[in-house]
């Protein structure tokens, strides 16, 4: 049983065992701008990628907490980094699945943080950041794009306090792809 993926890198990704030197942030970036988030089910004439996310998680990250350094601001812009190979489940699918899902995608954050000179566990309060710009990330994607009124994604995802004024634009695979590595060389030491 073939248990790797070829990237357009020529990299061979083991998924069981992923090693952090098959790794490349373009693999990562094709790849999440073509992943879209709510399983396509989003108003636009593009999905809102996994990539644009990814973006906004570490902006909302950068608004939250704004003294937040640079290491942490790329650990959040990789938050879903493992979709890139394994494709975005929505969380009752993630949750249907179990831990062999949840083992898979955590050596995969694993591989990817030590490729970018990460710790491969975060700090909880770094973890619990992230955690809370993903969750206002849903709540703008749930309301704005994916169909969910207020109260709904209020009761699921919570609601953000000051973010109403930002508005989601789903943009076409290549620009999505463009601005995340324009942001991850701006955040990117190595």
């Amino acid at each position: 049983m073939r248990a790797w993926q070829r990237m357009l890198s020529g990299r061979r990704l083991d998924l069981l065992d992923p090693s952090p030197l098959d790794i490349e942030i373009e693999d990562i970036a094709q790849g999440l701008s073509r992943v879209v988030r709510w399983n396509g089910q989003t108003l636009g004439d593009w999905g809102f990628s996994v990539a644009q996310h990814s973006l906004l998680v570490e902006g909302l990250a950068g608004r939250f907490r704004p003294e937040l350094p640079r290491k942490w601001r790329l650990a959040a812009l990789l938050h879903d980094a493992p979709e890139y190979v394994v494709g975005d489940l929505i969380t009752p699918f993630k949750a249907a699945v179990g831990e062999s899902y949840q083992m898979l995608e955590d050596r995969l954050h694993r591989a990817v943080r030590l490729r970018f000179g990460l710790s491969p566990e975060l700090p909880a309060e770094v973890e619990n950041l992230i955690k809370r710009a993903d969750k206002g990330a849903a709540y703008l994607e749930a309301t704005q794009l994916a169909g969910f009124r207020t109260d709904e994604a209020e009761r699921l995802f919570g609601r953000p306090r000051g973010l109403e004024a930002l508005e989601l634009h789903p943009e076409p695979p290549q620009t999505a792809m463009r601005r995340f590595l324009e942001r991850f060389a701006e955040l990117d030491d190595g």
